[in-house]
This record gives C-alpha cells, sequence and structure tokens, in this order.
C-alpha cells in the first residue's frame, strides 16, 4: 500500500529505491525496469548520456511524472508521489536543471513561496529577508535577498535554486547538473554543503556530465543507457575515468576533443573598442575565416554580453564590427542573421528552442522566410526534406521530425538548434556554452561539428566556463574578467594556470 501525502510527511528516513521503474511516453519507452537503490550516508551519482533516463528518473522522484510501472520506496515504506508537493511533503527535494523561479519575484519571495512569514494577516517583509539571509548564508552571501530575481546571472539563479530546496530540510535531495552555470568558488560552496547533507545522514543523488566532479564528491556511480540500468560502481577508489566512459557511450573516446589544425583564410570579425551592457572596458579582437576562437571566463565576467553585442541582441555604445571588411551597424537580431553571424544561446530551453513546437519546426523556423517565394507545396517539400537532412546530419535522436523538441534531451536540443542555422548561409558561428549539461557522447559530436564548420572556413567563436574544453577545442583563447579582456594565448601557450590567473578578478588599489 502507498502511502498518502498526508502520511508521508516527516516519514521519509533510510534508503531510497526504485523498484523496476518504467516510464513510457507516446511513442517513445523513457525508462525500462529501473531497479537500484541509494544508501542514506553517500552521494550516489547517476550518469548517463542525454536520453539515458536521469533526468526523467527525478522527475518521477519529485512528482512531476508518475511511473507507467514500479515504485519509489524510502525506508522500505512505498511512496505515491502524484505531484511535486506530495514529493516535499515526503522529504524529497529536487533541484532540476531547468529552474523554477520566478524572475519579476524578488530573491526573498522566490525562497519564501507558498511560506512567507505573516503579521496581522499580511506579510512580514522583513522576517521574509531576514530568513532569505539564512538560508543564502553559506552558499551565497553576496546575494541581495531584495534583489528582483531576474537580474541576477544565470548562475547566481542556480544558487537560489539550491537554496530554496535546501530550505526544506529533506531526506533525499537530488542534484541535476547543480554545476552547470557555477563559477569554481560557487562550485566550492556547493561541494561543502554536499559532503555536510551526506555526513548528516542523508541520501544524495548527484547527475552531472562533469568527470572531475564526480570522482571528487561521489561515494558511488549508477550508469543508465538508453533508459535501462547498466551497473552501479561502489568503489570510486577502483573506478578509472576511461571505464566509466566506456561503462556510459559503450565504446572508447580516445580524444573527445578531436583537434584539427586547419588554414585560416584572412579576417572574418573585426572589433574595434566595443563598448555596452555588460562590458567594463573597451573590447578589440579579431577572429579568422576557419578558426576557432575561445572565450575562457568565470561567471560575470562579460562573455556572454559581448556575444549578446555580436549578435544584435544589444546595441553597442561605442566602436565598431567589420564582417569580412564590411563595417556592420546591428539594430536586432535578424541584421546579425541577414548578415551570417548566428547564436546558439548560453540558456537554450527559455531563448535557443521553441519547446512546444516540432524537432522540424525548430530546425526549419530560421530559415523558412527565405523559401517563401517557393509557394506552400514546395515550400512544404523543402522545409520537410531540409529537417530530415539536419537531423541525420547533426545525428539527432528523436522518434520523428514531429516530436515536440521539449522532450529531447539537452544534446539533442542543442544539435537541433545547430541543424537551424546550418539550414541558412553562416559566416560567423557563436556558441555561448555550447556543451552546458551534456553528456560525453554528445560533446564529442558537438566538437566534430564545431570542427568540420570551421574546415569549411566559417568562424567560429565559442564562449566557455570549462577549462578543459576552451583548451581542447580553440585555436586561440581570449580571457575575459569582471567586463574586460585581461590576455590572448595561443593553444600552445595556454595552460590551467594561466588562464585561471587571467579570469580571476583584478586587485584595485
Amino acid at each position: 500500500m502507498h502511502a498518502s501525502p498526508a502520511t508521508q510527511q516527516h516519514t521519509a528516513s533510510g534508503s531510497l529505491r526504485f523498484d523496476a521503474i518504467g516510464k513510457h511516453f507516446p511513442g517513445v519507452r523513457a525508462l525500462s525496469d529501473i531497479s537500484f537503490t541509494a544508501q542514506p550516508g553517500r552521494v550516489l551519482a547517476l550518469m548517463g548520456e542525454n536520453g539515458a533516463g536521469k533526468s526523467t528518473l527525478l522527475k518521477i522522484l519529485g512528482g512531476a511524472y508518475q511511473p507507467t510501472t514500479g515504485q519509489v520506496l524510502i525506508g522500505e515504506q512505498p511512496m505515491a508521489f502524484k505531484s511535486a508537493a506530495d514529493s516535499i511533503a515526503g522529504g524529497v527535494a529536487v533541484i532540476h536543471q531547468e529552474l523554477h523561479l520566478v524572475p519579476e519575484m524578488t530573491v526573498a519571495e522566490n525562497l519564501l513561496l507558498g511560506h512567507m512569514p505573516a503579521r496581522f494577516g499580511l506579510v512580514n517583509r522583513s522576517a521574509m529577508v531576514r530568513r532569505a539571509r539564512e538560508l543564502l548564508q553559506g552558499l551565497a552571501d553576496e546575494i541581495d535577498p531584495t534583489t528582483r530575481l531576474g537580474e541576477l546571472s544565470l548562475g547566481q539563479r542556480q544558487l537560489v535554486e539550491i537554496a530554496k530546496a535546501m530550505s526544506r530540510n529533506a531526506h533525499v535531495i537530488a542534484f541535476d547538473e547543480p554545476t552547470s552555470s557555477l563559477s569554481a568558488r560557487e562550485i566550492d560552496r556547493l561541494m561543502t554543503i554536499i559532503t555536510r547533507l551526506r555526513d548528516e545522514g542523508r541520501v544524495v543523488l548527484y547527475v552531472s556530465h562533469r568527470m572531475e566532479e564526480i570522482f571528487r564528491i561521489c561515494d558511488a556511480v549508477t550508469v543508465f543507457k538508453d533508459g535501462r540500468f547498466v551497473r552501479t560502481f561502489e568503489d570510486m577508489a577502483q573506478l578509472t575515468h576511461d571505464q566509466l566512459v566506456t561503462c556510459m557511450v559503450g565504446r572508447d573516446i580516445q580524444d573527445i576533443y578531436d583537434y584539427r589544425p586547419r588554414p585560416q583564410h584572412g579576417v572574418a570579425l573585426r572589433v574595434q573598442g566595443l563598448l555596452g551592457p555588460g562590458l567594463q572596458e573597451p573590447v578589440s579582437f579579431s577572429v579568422n575565416k576557419g578558426e576557432v576562437l575561445g572565450f575562457f571566463g568565470l561567471v560575470g565576467a562579460g562573455r556572454t554580453e559581448l556575444l549578446r553585442l555580436l549578435s544584435g541582441l544589444a546595441r553597442h555604445t561605442a566602436g565598431s564590427v567589420e564582417l569580412q571588411g564590411q563595417p556592420l551597424h546591428l539594430k536586432n537580431p535578424r541584421q546579425a542573421i541577414d548578415a551570417g553571424i548566428l547564436l546558439c544561446p548560453e540558456d537554450r530551453k527559455k531563448e535557443g528552442i521553441v519547446p512546444l513546437s516540432s524537432v522540424a519546426e525548430n530546425i526549419n523556423i530560421g530559415a523558412r522566410s527565405r523559401h517563401a517565394h517557393l509557394g506552400c507545396l514546395l515550400q512544404g517539400r523543402w522545409e520537410r526534406e531540409n529537417a530530415r537532412q539536419q537531423i541525420s546530419a547533426m545525428n539527432v535522436k528523436t522518434p520523428s521530425p514531429g516530436q515536440q523538441i521539449m522532450f529531447l534531451s539537452g544534446g539533442n536540443q542543442q544539435k537541433a538548434i545547430l541543424g537551424r542555422w546550418l539550414s541558412m548561409p553562416m559566416k560567423v558561428l557563436l556558441l555561448d556554452e555550447p556543451t552546458r549539461g551534456i553528456d560525453i557522447g554528445a560533446k564529442s559530436e558537438i566538437y566534430q561539428i564545431i570542427h568540420n564548420l570551421a574546415a569549411q572556413g566559417i568562424a567560429v567563436i565559442v564562449v566557455s566556463s570549462d577549462l578543459m574544453e576552451v583548451m581542447g577545442i580553440s585555436d586561440r583563447i581570449l580571457v575575459m574578467s569582471e567586463g574586460a579582456l585581461t590576455g590572448e594565448l595561443t593553444r600552445d601557450q595556454a595552460d590551467e594556470s594561466r588562464l585561471l590567473q587571467l579570469a580571476l578578478p583584478r586587485s584595485r588599489g
């Protein structure tokens, strides 16, 4: 007999067990017969390629989905989570990769939404702010609880989501890619908190594609592939990076970055003295045709803001931009797209995809106006063929071109966005955190796409917070800190120490 939400409250303790969990969607079997146990006082990593079923399992644990078959047990008590409220009442906190926050509300309001302190029937705002500061303490002390959430960086919003989940004092806490938008300092804080949760005897599930984090914080690893349980590695000391990768992807990946030198053919984009929102000092650089130019920096360094200026999403206040020797005066993104400057944004779920539309619609949406003259019949034929070609070329894993893109994994969504831009004439491709939240197999595929585009003479600018990534794929690396360029290194010059030294905030006299 399953526990009701009322009896679930405050009774959750002991181990967490998934017993023969299956989940089916129309045309898709997302999970099949998943069975394993997570013990209290241990951090268990859940790993696998995008689409392996990790996020679906966490959504079942969090009450967003109900299993088609099987059950969840906590302390041998079957739990029926029919909503997020049921899950919370059952002592579970799931911190999803997609943030469940309200941008228009303050940080304090988001943290205490649903249980705000009241006095005489009104919200006690001073008490609310005081409690919010307590929740942020040790995790994000620098965040002002009275700040509107939408004004924070993506990394800071992630920390607020974590603080909100931690406030529930849950016995089971699951983290889904919690560090994907965090700086090195913020990651260190989070690791300290996870260690504390483990030492308090809680069950901690940790989903991440970052191998260094898995080996740093986790006590065991459970691997999924194609919606099925593969195995659990109980002893991290005996597990190697290569063994884990091979178990996840079913094949060896000798060199994930697959760097290939290629000829460069003159300047594609030249930026001189550029200033605008997010930049504190004039920025000047150039990128060549056929070059992969990496931008490294910590969260808030100004890299994303620079790409917004180059893609027409923001207007520069000083300086100039030239594309293949011709001056550009971008007033909006459409002008950038028409010029051949295309952006894959950092927050692909919010700014990259149209979630309720199909994979085919998302691929064709950018190029549709260029084929309007063909007439409905010919245009429809072109769109079907183009979607088919791009799905094949990008190796997008989808049941059909008509599948809603929101049901695809993050890596497949990213490949569909790349397929959109490959449907159009391209001179400069701007990639903002292109592999954020993406598994190692999909990363390898995206790196191959980047190298292939550069080999065709396209200039590729890649913004990444991942040191190994930016060193692995770039021909040259520019470093930003606090809204300014702080250094330039060739591929041969770049190492972790130099890049971090240039990326750290400068002392001010």
